[in-house]
């Protein structure tokens, strides 16, 4: 039986989230512009928090949960997995960090992650990029009414293995997304296809997959937010917020709706 607990939107609501969805891409992409060597964290979120109220919106994580966390976005560097609190870090030249970033717009969110690299990467690290967000599109290109949330989770560990020896990491996941940021159902980022709860014509998620150069172990920080790898190996977070339309997938936090990586993955785009 389809879980009653899962928000169901109708189209109206779900052009209501491309609002916020769309305010969360275009943060994002400042943000990833302004990343370089000797920006502080802090600085970043000085500028997120900005960009998200002059369109607007809310930042959705500012004063989130408990403890309430103290910034507008997560900045987590290197092996610093998802979570970071922004602050006085400087970024140097070779770091990644992993930027996330909600809004509310009239009551309805969106929530999106990206990874970006300071100045040259080593080889490796490059490719822990490509693969984390490379599983993320593999992950939406799964979704269909009809199908399970099995069938995403799935989609990224079949990826991601797939491309070499990597973490996947333990006990974090997607989930449900709209009138709140995190609803039912989770998304795991590994699974079995035709499990879980069934997909359905306007339901919401955000898929992000947490993968790392080593573990799939982790632990939280003595701040109480930030989850780094136990053995220190550096990872990489990318996330999308999206919706099932009667068309198809619709990616509410890409620019395009995520209408060119969706096709050249021969899938249906969902959006207008």
């Amino acid at each position: 039986m389809f879980n009653q607990r899962i928000e169901v939107k109708t189209p109206d609501e779900v052009h209501a989230m491309r609002a916020a969805g769309l305010v969360v891409a275009r943060t994002l992409a400042l943000l990833r512009d302004a990343v370089r060597p000797g920006v502080r964290t802090g600085d970043l979120d000085a500028l997120a928090e900005q960009t998200i109220r002059e369109q607007g919106a809310v930042p959705s994580f500012l004063g989130y949960g408990v403890p309430p966390f103290p910034a507008s976005i997560c900045a987590s560097v290197n092996d610093e997995v998802v979570h970071g609190i922004p602050g006085a870090r400087e970024l140097a030249e070779g770091d990644v960090i992993s930027i996330d970033c909600g809004a509310i717009v009239d009551g309805w969110h969106g929530d999106a992650a990206i990874t970006v690299p300071v100045g040259e990467i080593p080889p490796d690290v490059s490719e822990l990029l490509r693969v984390t967000e490379e599983s993320l599109w593999r992950g939406l290109a799964a979704a269909r009414v009809g199908g399970r949330v099995g069938d995403i989770s799935h989609a990224v560990q079949s990826w991601v293995e797939s491309q070499g020896e990597y973490g996947i990491t333990d006990g974090y996941t997607g989930h449900g997304i709209g009138s709140q940021m995190h609803m039912d159902p989770d998304v795991p980022n590994s699974g079995r296809p035709g499990r879980g709860p069934r997909l359905k014509e306007g339901m919401a998620l955000a898929v992000e997959p947490m993968i790392t150069l080593g573990t799939d172990d982790s632990r939280i920080a003595a701040d109480e937010w930030t989850v780094v790898t136990t053995d220190g190996s550096w990872a990489a977070h990318f996330e999308h917020t999206f919706a099932l339309t009667e068309r198809g997938v619709w990616v509410l936090t890409a620019e395009d709706g995520g209408r060119e990586r969706l096709e050249a993955l021969g899938v249906a785009f969902g959006g207008p």
